[in-house]
């Protein structure tokens, strides 16, 4: 079973966000497990795509988009099923992953939007209802 967390920022800035997803892949790639990142859309994957090359100066994270390279340590796509198990996956998706039960450890991140905060409360309850355990983890 899969180890969930919610992790909560403090804003609403969508592209404190999206840097929180580079430095959580940046961390799991570091330690050595494959990432799948989920974006909601293919935009939000062309900046993921961009940030990843810029956000860390100093380091360079292995990554691409699913359809170019799915065996990349840290993948971007949306609801690709991943191409290796038991990785992280970085849900930036307003939904479940469909492919939840293929990784050993899930992030969900949270802004103070009040729609992204809404769908990540359904998630919340969704996966207590799969009998998940659910931890939320303030930034």
């Amino acid at each position: 079973m899969p180890r969930i967390e919610f992790y909560v920022l403090s804003s609403s800035d969508a592209i404190g966000r999206l840097r929180a997803a580079c430095q959580l892949a940046l961390k799991a790639w570091s330690a050595g497990l494959p990432v799948f990142v989920r974006a909601s859309d293919e935009a939000q994957c062309g900046e993921l795509d961009e940030l990843l090359w810029t956000f860390k100066a100093e380091r360079f994270v292995p990554h691409d988009l699913h359809r170019d390279a799915p065996l990349s340590p840290v993948v971007l796509g949306i609801d690709e099923v991943p191409s290796t198990e038991q990785g992280v996956l970085i849900n930036l998706g307003s939904s479940l992953s469909p492919h939840v039960e293929r990784f050993s450890r899930i992030i969900e991140i949270v802004n103070q939007q009040p729609e992204l905060l809404n769908a990540c409360r359904e998630n919340f309850r969704t996966y207590r209802q799969r009998g998940y355990d659910p931890q939320r983890v303030e930034l």
